[in-house]
């Protein structure tokens, strides 16, 4: 779509700013949309084609109704492909529409360079459309509700992901294989003569041997050999699906891995696109008029709000704290183990290493490692971070602590897996009966237990054998059963292990 002239200048015109800051993005192909036609494309998670599913319907009916009742409104949406497919809003006045323009910029870098996304599919915008096609046809050979059903127990699970393992490079054998995979069964010989070998050890019997030690291995060796965190893939590999629905499974399972990095990078990717519509606006893009337009609505995009951390916010604000350390020399030994409070405030080494440093931080870190590496004391004070809980006394939410430690450990606990439970794929021949056990690696939260009720019954429906849970319910292990008609939940013993 061909852009209205005076935005197609603005285009150029931000676009210029862009590359001469040093940023490195996919071409960028910008959409005017009406208020309506956002909210259709933000239902599909930003894509214009989707498979059809009801979900999509509902999300689209929610965020109609919360733009009319002026609860939020959709500024711009981009999606990771290259080329880069963006989205403006037909209302946004000028201003706007630069620093959506700039944002957008700032994404599309951030999506070409960290590493995080670099094995995502860069023309999934085809994919997407080719996914809703093959799901039309299942429908059409095997009925809407069936078809449509099913997608409703794969997405139970689209959570349920390595999002780790497609960064794994296992060692190989000469041959191809993976080392340990195919260990050769050896077959002692009795010692003769050369004469004589083929009547000391003869060939038939060598064989037969050799069939017997491979028929043991395999008898006793565990589906998975090691537990697995991949469950969906093992469930396509090993579930008795019909052949459209492991096909279904393996397109939910191929989306959850491409939307995967987004969630990894949430407050990196916000904040490096604030960092650089704030930067190209206030130092080049803006007008006179235009200031208090731009304060704003910039204000707004990176205010607070109670009960919740705005990404754009945290993000932005702690690359620009990186920026500003690394310029004046504010890390290192001498500076870590300076005890002088005041000297600290005002240590400049004026090194002017922030630019390199933002980048560089921009290309390898995920939001953990980000918070990890980069949240300091000083960020904390400066910025006036806590944690808080409800007190059961008071019936009140109230600060619970200002320690750096606490609030840096509660950042991350909420970040880590996306704030989503690891589990992992442990036996698939439990009890030698052929049901699936599954572990739960309990990190300090329990299983909410109406979810993993339910998502236990859609799991059996795909293996269609009992499957088991072993977890954590209120500090005592729990086994966690659904058999195809019954929940149960019981003591798990000692010799049930956990990954």
């Amino acid at each position: 779509m061909t852009l209205p002239p005076a935005l197609e200048t603005l285009r150029k015109e931000i676009r210029g700013y862009a590359r001469e800051y040093g940023l490195d993005f996919f071409e960028v192909f910008f959409e005017v949309l009406t208020h309506d036609q956002m909210n259709e494309v933000a239902a599909y998670g930003g894509f214009p084609t989707r498979y059809p599913h009801w979900r999509f319907g509902m999300e689209y009916e929610h965020l109609k109704k919360s733009y009319s009742y002026g609860l939020h409104k959709i500024y711009e949406m981009v999606i990771n492909n290259d080329p880069c497919t963006a989205y403006l809003l037909e209302s946004n006045s000028l201003v706007d529409q630069k620093i959506v323009m700039a944002h957008v910029y700032g994404h599309s870098d951030f999506f070409k360079n960290n590493v995080w996304f670099g094995k995502t599919n860069r023309k999934m915008l085809d994919e997407m459309a080719n996914h809703a096609t093959r799901i039309r046809r299942y429908m059409e050979k095997h009925g809407v509700e069936a078809v449509e059903d099913f997608v409703d127990v794969c997405l139970s699970i689209e959570s349920l992901i390595d999002p780790h393992s497609q960064f794994i490079t296992r060692d190989k054998t000469p041959d191809g294989t993976e080392k340990g995979d195919e260990e050769k069964q050896i077959v002692h010989r009795l010692r003769s003569k050369d004469y004589m070998m083929n009547f000391i050890n003869p060939p038939d019997f060598l064989e037969s041997q050799r069939q017997k030690l491979e028929g043991e291995r395999a008898k006793a060796r565990r589906v998975p050999e090691e537990p697995v965190r991949d469950v969906m893939k093992f469930l396509i590999d090993y579930a008795p699906l019909d052949a459209w629905q492991r096909e279904v499974l393996s397109i939910i399972r191929e989306e959850a891995y491409y939307f995967a990095p987004q969630g990894q990078t949430k407050i990196m990717n916000e904040g490096w696109a604030s960092y650089w519509h704030s930067k190209i606006m206030t130092e080049r893009a803006l007008t006179d008029a235009e200031v208090i337009d731009y304060a704003d609505h910039h204000s707004g995009t990176v205010a607070s709000h109670p009960g919740r951390l705005n990404p754009y916010k945290l993000g932005l604000e702690l690359f620009k704290d990186i920026e500003d350390r690394w310029n004046k020399g504010k890390f290192g030994k001498e500076y870590d183990e300076c005890d002088d409070i005041r000297e600290k405030r005002d240590w400049d080494l004026h090194l002017g290493l922030g630019r390199q440093k933002v980048f560089e931080v921009r290309k390898f870190h995920n939001d953990i490692t980000f918070i990890d590496t980069f949240l300091t004391p000083e960020f904390c004070q400066d910025h006036k971070l806590f944690t808080f809980g409800y007190s059961k006394k008071t019936a009140t939410w109230q600060i619970t602590a200002r320690e750096f430690r606490k609030i840096k450990n509660q950042l991350l606990f909420g970040l880590t897996n996306h704030g989503q439970p690891f589990i992992f794929v442990h036996d698939a021949n439990y009890a030698n009966r052929g049901e699936l056990f599954l572990s739960h690696r309990h990190e300090g939260m329990d299983l909410k237990q109406d979810w993993a009720r339910e998502t236990l019954r859609n799991i059996q429906r795909i293996w269609s054998r009992p499957v088991h849970i072993r977890t954590v319910v209120e500090e005592k292990p729990k086994l966690l059963s659904f058999d195809g008609s019954e929940y149960t939940e019981k003591e798990a013993g000692e010799d049930l292990q956990v990954a």
